[in-house]
């Protein structure tokens, strides 16, 4: 089959006809005869056949030159976006000594015998692990975040008891302390706790309790990886993964790395405790860390050839994709005098003659050093110093790879590539996310011209909806709010990327990672008008809950059809993939109930609908407001998200 050919112009014969006589009376008023027997007429189809032929050879232009199009105004497809993670080391046995995870360690997957279908992610920080210290408890009651009680001597002497929560009755906020010499940042914690079953009335499976780790700005959440301790109510171990960051605290008079079991609200249907857990003894040590991981391979010291001496030198890395340099990752001129260290710039523009800028293009890994250009002047000026004469070109480091095939699922990063002293074993708990391939050339077809068309430039609300989608791979979605009056910011609403299945998807899920935050400013702040504030938030979610009673045909299972029609329902009413064009809720679209019932007629093994409702749900406290109706509103700073549907087949 033919090549599919570009369509650069989709103009034809007759269009450049038409567009022709339509301007004779605005350049040519006298000639009044426009019949096809008419020589002016005879003429006009002449060049409209002759340019007809010439758009078609123009549409035979392939991406790879249209691509060096865009290269020669400056505009770049994007490079490869890395998957990132965090990966858990396991101790092969608790020690007494730390434990020391170099920057770099490489974790595969498990691939085909020839490793071609393996995907190599590689930490991006050193890791410590090192034996925990316990030096204090206390207990602290809830609302009051000045005083607190020492339970330090009740927990490390026998005979003795700590009583968790404090207040009568217990009320949630409070908590118990447990201090540490040192920072666990990262750290596989296992407590080993002696308890008797005092904290009666809670469900041990599902204890409304929260550990947090106080991090220098704030307590952040601690994940529990197991728990035998049914809620600290008896004699058991758990096993806590302390977050990337850990800060000292002065509590009570005594300054230590704290972490805390915090009691809360428990969720409806969920019991609490009728009296509180009593602790009498707590050992603490290291199992293991974890450390944030991205998928590339590291590359050491590279040598890319020798200066020839001459201007607008070219070099090329081995590997490509590079990923964004990072501290040590240069590349170095070596001289008979010594080595010297060059600065990687975007271009050469404000490069003069003596500066020491290089220019690194990560998609294809190619290194160029400064032209000579020539100017109306007659003048050559060199933009960007020259290396000398057989001076040797190193890449000091670089790390190179990125795409969507870094997005591996939970536990699939097992295969240590090095060996390690002390380590068992090593594992992703959570997949990998952020891995966007590069981008295409259809794409940058489509960027192209809006660039120069705005000149990168935040300046209509489209600008910063544009600019925002390419601040990060992990925006799905953005709208801009225009401010209303001089003074106010402009809004930016963000949907962040989601990968898990839409009936999965819960209000805390949309919540903007912090990181996602700042880069976002970080590539809007140079682009931004001069005195425009911008502001980075969330749409509000408002939850939706559809009732419906449908039919089934005869011989058709219900629950098969239920879950069916579930499927639709959560997948159309969704920020990410719900409408009618299946690209996320649009703004400002209200909801109705008759496209919902036509959709789930479309469903195989339904006969017909016979009632939709619609109802609007609280996301927080998971409860129906109001009467069902067939039309619900929604606001221009809102999205839809489906919950607690309900389908009754009969």
């Amino acid at each position: 089959m033919p090549l599919p050919a570009p369509n650069l112009d989709d103009r034809g014969f007759q269009d450049i006809v038409d567009e022709a006589k339509r301007l004779i009376p605005r350049y040519c008023p006298e000639w009044t005869n426009h019949n096809l027997s008419d020589p002016g007429v005879a003429l006009i189809e002449l060049f409209a056949w002759m340019s007809e032929m010439i758009l078609f050879r123009l549409n035979q232009v392939p991406d790879r030159l249209y691509t060096k199009f865009l290269d020669l105004v400056g505009i770049e497809p994007f490079p490869p976006s890395v998957a990132r993670t965090e990966l858990t080391f396991f101790l092969s046995t608790a020690l007494d000594h730390a434990v020391g995870i170099p920057e770099g360690t490489p974790v595969a997957t498990i691939g085909t015998p020839g490793g071609a279908d393996e995907v190599l992610f590689a930490t991006t920080a050193d890791l410590v692990i090192a034996p925990p210290e316990l030096v204090a408890a206390k207990t602290g009651r809830a609302g009051d975040d000045q005083l607190f009680t020492d339970a330090w001597d009740d927990l490390r002497f026998e005979g003795a008891a700590v009583t968790c929560f404090t207040s009568s009755p217990i009320a949630a906020g409070d908590a118990v302390y447990l201090g540490f010499a040192n920072s666990l940042a990262g750290c596989l914690l296992r407590l080993s706790i002696s308890a008797s079953i005092e904290g009666i009335g809670v469900d041990p499976r599902d204890p409304p309790i929260a550990w947090e780790t106080w991090s220098g700005e704030a307590w952040l959440p601690t994940p529990v990886h197991t728990d035998t301790t049914g809620g600290l109510n008896r004699d058991g171990q758990i096993v806590l993964r302390v977050p990337a960051a850990m800060a000292p605290l002065s509590l009570g008079g005594t300054r230590a790395h704290w972490i805390r079991a915090r009691l809360v609200a428990a969720r409806a249907g969920q019991p609490t405790y009728q009296s509180s857990p009593r602790l009498s003894a707590a050992r603490a040590e290291s199992l293991g860390g974890t450390v944030a991981a991205e998928h590339a391979a590291v590359v050491g010291q590279e040598s890319l050839g020798r200066s020839s001496g001459r201007p607008g030198q070219e070099f090329r890395l081995a590997r490509s994709p590079v990923l964004a340099r990072r501290g040590g990752e240069h590349v170095q001129v070596l001289r008979a005098s010594g080595p010297e260290a060059w600065e990687e710039v975007a271009d050469f523009t404000a490069s003069g003659p003596a500066d020491r800028h290089y220019v690194l293009d990560s998609a294809t890994g190619q290194l160029r050093f400064g032209p000579a250009v020539r100017y109306a002047d007659g003048s050559v000026r060199q933009h960007g110093a020259i290396p000398p004469d057989g001076a040797e070109i190193v890449m000091t480091r670089y790390r190179h790879g990125g795409g969507a095939a870094g997005n591996v699922g939970s536990g699939t990063l097992s295969v240590l590539r090095t060996s390690l002293a002390y380590v068992d074993r090593v594992t992703n708990l959570a997949p990998a996310t952020g891995g966007v391939d590069g981008e295409s050339p259809a794409n940058a077809k489509i960027r192209g011209p809006l660039s120069l068309r705005t000149g990168q430039r935040a300046v209509t609300a489209g600008d910063f909806e544009r600019l925002t989608l390419e601040a990060s791979s992990e925006v799905a979605r953005v709208r801009c709010l225009a401010p209303e009056q001089p003074a106010e910011p402009v809004r930016l609403l963000v949907v962040p990327r989601l990968r898990s299945a839409p009936e999965l998807h819960h209000l805390d899920d949309f919540a903007l990672d912090e990181t996602l935050v700042r880069q976002i400013a970080a590539h809007l702040e140079p682009r931004r008008l001069l005195g425009t504030t911008v502001t980075v938030g969330t749409p509000y979610y408002q939850g939706v809950s559809v009732a419906a009673l449908v039919q089934a045909l005869p011989g058709r299972p219900a629950t098969i059809v239920r879950q069916r029609a579930l499927d639709v329902l959560f997948r159309y009413i969704n920020p990410l993939t719900g409408g009618a064009a299946g690209e996320g809720w649009p703004f400002d679209v209200d909801l109705n109930a008759a496209p919902i019932a036509e959709m789930l007629e479309a469903i195989e093994g339904v006969e017909r609908v016979e009632e939709v409702l619609l109802f609007e749900y609280d996301l927080r406290t998971g409860r129906r407001h109001g009467q069902g109706r067939e039309l619900v509103h929604l606001d221009r700073r809102s999205l839809f998200l489906s919950a607690a549907h309900q389908v009754v087949v009969r």
